[in-house]
């Protein structure tokens, strides 16, 4: 049984496997309200979080992030916990209250929900 689990771990490492989850929804597909939420989240937010891979770059990978039960702080993983992080920072992350203003930040989130 031992060497059955180590082949098929070397199996699908050799074959690249990946964990199957749910995949963010492909740029091409994005409404209006989405892609404006892409955009800002190319300009404020790219530099220190991954959307659309699970890379660690500063703060935490945020693909799936509504897809899971919890932040990765331990808060819910809700739009009013989600926007007081944004709006009020948390950790190293600086608040964004005076740089987002309400349309920006309701079209960042309408795009989270999508990864």
């Amino acid at each position: 049984m031992r060497r059955l689990c180590l082949l098929l771990m070397m199996t699908c490492g050799l074959a690249g496997c990946k964990p199957s989850g749910p995949q963010p929804k492909p740029l091409n597909q994005l409404t209006a309200h989405e892609k404006s939420g892409y955009n800002v989240f190319q300009q404020h937010c790219v530099i220190c979080h991954a959307d659309r891979n699970d890379s660690n770059i500063v703060g935490p990978p945020l693909m799936g992030v509504y897809k899971k039960q919890y932040l990765p702080s331990g808060a819910a993983a809700t739009d009013e916990r989600v926007t007081a992080t944004i709006l009020h920072g948390r950790g190293m992350m600086p608040a964004q209250a005076n740089v987002l203003g309400d349309e920006d930040l309701s079209d960042l989130l309408a795009y989270l929900h999508t990864l």
